[in-house]
């Protein structure tokens, strides 16, 4: 047995593995340079917290990836693709794009009034957009790379290079800027646009990585298509883009005068804001619909290009599983990680209310609470190769559950370092855990002829309704405070429980 798990152990050092962990790291660097790092930048800066709230947007990408994923799954580039080959030419290209980007916003001093804010804007959307561009790639190389069995070492080791890469972006931009001489009371843009010009020197492991790696051994089977049928595919996917954008911009002061309107009525922020929110991305899609409705009457695009690209990688979903157990898979993705991302809104606010100082919340809950996700990564890989994807997928859903029930414990206690540190690794560990053996589940559902696609839409959904719901948290806490909070958010994981057990047929 245990010579079984050392070899186990052993497929670590195997190159696949070792290169998701490179293109984990490449990943896992901008996300933070677009939400915590960049709203310290701005809020030392004295940008106004309501403007900075606004940058949030720029991370509209993550959420949206599975639009334009279709574009990188078929669309080859000029010269990269017949030389590096059809993922390596995309994440190349992503990488770059997203160096640029971060060096595009270590330009801008957002001290110098709204035209600089509005050019640090658009390089935080440039980021975004060119980073959920990058997880798509590597989302789709990791699959076709390797066959289901080594996808939970394969998902370890990129979670593993994630979470490094996140340390890097958060812990280390925030130190080269103090160390630079940026603080609160002496801001200082020098400091802070050198420590985003370091990120942006970081990237470059990733883009290294991209070279030196082989493109996957798969057999793509396609039709081909012309260079006009190409370039009117991208006019096409340009203009749902900008319709879209169009439609949010252009609604604002609307949305503005509904919200006030609208809070009078209900007297609760968040429930107005959630329903404002969802009817605006409705009137998007609605508008976005329209428009790819009228191009595809007018013969702008290539009808079967449509078909291929977006309308058969869904229907060839359904068509695998059927439509009530379709029903149920996308459950269990949407709504899987509900209960740790609902606390997760809260967290910080929650040490910071029962005594825990700055320091020890980065020290524990961030940095420590990082390595003890990446070695519950690794143990979850193992166990999914030892016992299989469902049994870690129960197991990770029944600890992330019962993990939540420790925090009463420490809202009992209040300022206890020890009891902070046993909550942490406790809730880190089961976390990194069950991510691991989802990423596996998510990846064991796809189809290796849409991978892009697929899995974008998976990884999109499977954030979107904790999100949403996580917007709640404070309300929550408010009505009932902190221990019942803690317990609702365990009792959420029941049902989760129940729809992982139902689909234990399809997954092992």
């Amino acid at each position: 047995m245990l010579a079984t798990y050392l070899g186990s152990i052993k497929l670590f050092i195997h190159p696949r593995v070792m290169t998701m962990l490179f293109l984990g790291f490449s990943a896992g660097i901008p996300i933070l340079l677009i939400f915590s790092t960049l709203g310290l930048w701005l809020n030392e800066a004295g940008v106004v917290k309501s403007t900075i709230t606004y940058f949030s947007w720029a991370a509209l990408g993550y959420s949206f990836k599975f639009v334009w994923a279709p574009l990188v799954d078929r669309l080859p580039l000029p010269v990269l693709t017949e030389t590096l080959g059809r993922r390596r030419a995309w994440m190349l290209v992503s990488q770059l794009s997203i160096i640029g980007a971060i060096l595009l916003m270590s330009s801008v001093d957002p001290k110098l009034g709204d035209s600089s804010l509005t050019m640090m804007a658009y390089g935080a959307i440039l980021l975004g957009f060119s980073s959920a561009t990058q997880d798509i790639v590597i989302d789709a190389y990791r699959i076709e790379s390797a066959d289901t069995k080594m996808q939970s070492m394969l998902s370890a080791s990129y979670i593993a290079g994630y979470r490094i890469g996140m340390i890097v972006a958060g812990a280390g931009g925030l130190f080269i800027a103090h160390y630079l001489g940026s603080t609160k009371t002496l801001y200082s843009y020098d400091a802070w646009s050198g420590s985003y010009m370091a990120m942006a020197a970081v990237m470059f492991i990733g883009v290294a990585t991209t070279l030196i790696i082989s493109e996957p051994q798969f057999k793509y089977k396609e039709a081909k298509y012309t260079t006009q049928d190409y370039a009117r595919f991208f006019l096409f996917f340009f203009s749902i883009v900008a319709i879209f954008i169009l439609i949010f911009t252009t609604t604002i002061d609307l949305v503005k005068t509904t919200k006030e309107t609208l809070g009078e009525a209900i007297n609760n922020k968040y429930f107005t804001e959630f329903i404002v929110g969802t009817l605006r991305i409705i009137l998007a899609l609605a508008g976005v619909y329209i428009i790819a409705r009228v191009l595809t009457m007018l013969n702008i695009v290539n009808q079967d290009m449509i078909d291929k690209t977006y309308i058969v990688p869904v229907k060839d979903f359904f068509e695998r599983y059927g439509l009530s157990i379709t029903v149920l898979l996308l459950a269990v993705i949407g709504l899987y990680r509900v209960s740790d991302i609902v606390l997760g809104v809260i967290a910080n606010i929650f040490y910071q209310d029962i005594g825990f100082t700055k320091v020890e919340i980065a020290t524990i809950a961030k940095t420590f609470g990082l390595f003890m996700t990446i070695f519950g990564g690794f143990v979850g890989g193992i166990m999914v190769l030892r016992i299989g994807i469902f049994r870690v997928l129960f197991l990770g859903a029944l600890l992330s559950s019962l993990t939540n029930l420790l925090f009463i414990v420490l809202a009992n206690v209040g300022h206890d370092i020890t009891w902070l540190y046993i909550t942490i690794s406790m809730d880190n560990l089961s976390a990194g855990l069950a991510g691991t053996a989802f990423i596996a589940f998510l990846s064991s559902l796809t189809n290796v002829k849409f991978t892009a696609v697929q899995y974008a839409i998976f990884s999109s959904l499977m954030t979107l309704l904790p999100k949403i719901f996580g917007g709640y948290s404070g309300t929550l806490v408010e009505i009932f405070g902190y221990s019942e909070f803690f317990i609702i958010t365990a009792l959420i994981g029941i049902p989760i429980l129940w729809l992982v057990y139902k689909i234990k047929p399809y997954i092992d």
